[in-house]
């Protein structure tokens, strides 16, 4: 551990939050009720957000990052609008400040890897806000995955359109999320990309197919809309010995194994825990500020699920081949 990470460990960290919507209004929340930790504050220019957020978690607000800064932050959250990630980010790193980003890491790529630069450079902490990656039932067919052979995952993540929602799509609001689990729960890279996209009712994609290959051989597939009037999210995992079917809002998590010839074979349902995602994420980054160690979700990680993202949006979708083609004969797949 390095000196400044023996002092901030004996000391309790002061932290402060940037951005006071109905995000960075929990992690204020969130942080208020942490042991070790001292709220300075929450950042926002908008005086309603800023006294929703003093409410919900009894701390001082601010207008402007410098006044933060001024009042003295070891370690910030970063809740504020996409669009501004690249900026706040950088000017809390060029203070020497911790950094823990939301989802998406910024609005491009470029952007991205110029935090996870400046990060390096400045030798501060920097973790991005996949919080799905804490949710429980997340955590527990990541377990049950352990070691298997993965054949194939899906996820569904759905629900009505977002009345908070602003100058993005699905693939950047839901999808990213899932994109970071195909990711985490292959430990290998995205290397193939098939996205159907449809703009149905909004301006932007508000419906996405998107099909995936990964370096170790996995396909993945996402379904994610703003059509469907309830939420819901699952994953379902295929290995070469097990079935894991996952329900991310109730956390039931349930594994089918001992397959036998004669199509029978077993069930069971796995422990989960019942920790906020949110609560999991922020103790996992303070505890990374402290020991200096590498956080939960990386910098580069950030950026490699954005990168697969906004592939998702460039890539066009080819016409389907038209009846002559299909006359030869058939190349056999495999």
């Amino acid at each position: 551990m390095s000196s400044k990470g023996s002092q901030l460990a004996k000391a309790g960290l002061r932290v402060g939050v940037i951005g006071a919507g109905v995000m960075g209004s929990n992690h204020a929340r969130v942080l208020a009720g942490l042991p070790g930790v001292s709220l300075v504050g929450v950042v926002d220019p908008s005086p309603a957000h800023r006294t929703r957020a003093t409410e919900l978690a009894g701390c001082n607000s601010f207008e402007t990052l410098d006044q933060l800064f001024a009042a003295g932050v070891d370690a910030v959250t970063v809740a504020a609008p996409t669009h501004l990630h690249h900026e706040v980010a950088l000017a809390c790193i060029a203070n020497n400040i911790h950094v823990l980003v939301e989802k998406p890491i910024a609005s491009t790529v470029e952007e991205g890897r110029e935090i996870v630069a400046a990060a390096q450079k400045a030798g501060v902490t920097l973790m991005i806000g996949h919080v799905e990656r804490f949710n429980p039932a997340v955590a527990a067919v990541k377990q049950a995955i352990a070691g298997e052979d993965i054949l194939s995952i899906a996820i569904t993540r759905v629900g009505p359109f977002p009345p908070r929602m602003s100058n993005v799509g699905v693939v950047i609001d839901l999808a990213v999320h899932d994109i970071d689990l195909i990711r985490w729960f292959t430990e290998s890279d995205i290397v193939e990309v098939q996205p159907q996209l449809s703009s149905a009712v909004a301006e932007r994609e508000d419906i996405a197919l998107l099909q995936f290959r990964t370096a170790s051989g996995v396909l993945a597939h996402i379904n994610t809309n703003w059509l469907t009037p309830f939420k819901a999210r699952s994953v379902t995992v295929a290995t070469r010995g097990k079935y894991v079917m996952g329900d991310l809002l109730t956390r039931q998590v349930t594994e089918c194994f001992g397959f036998k010839p004669d199509g029978s074979y077993s069930m069971r349902h796995l422990p989960v825990g019942h920790d906020e995602p949110l609560r999991a994420e922020l103790i996992a980054f303070l505890k990374a500020v402290r020991n200096g160690e590498t956080p939960a979700v990386t910098g580069d990680e950030g950026v490699a699920s954005l990168e697969i993202a906004t592939q998702c949006l460039e890539t066009p979708s080819r016409p389907a081949a038209k009846s002559p083609a299909l006359k030869g004969p058939r190349r056999v797949a495999g």
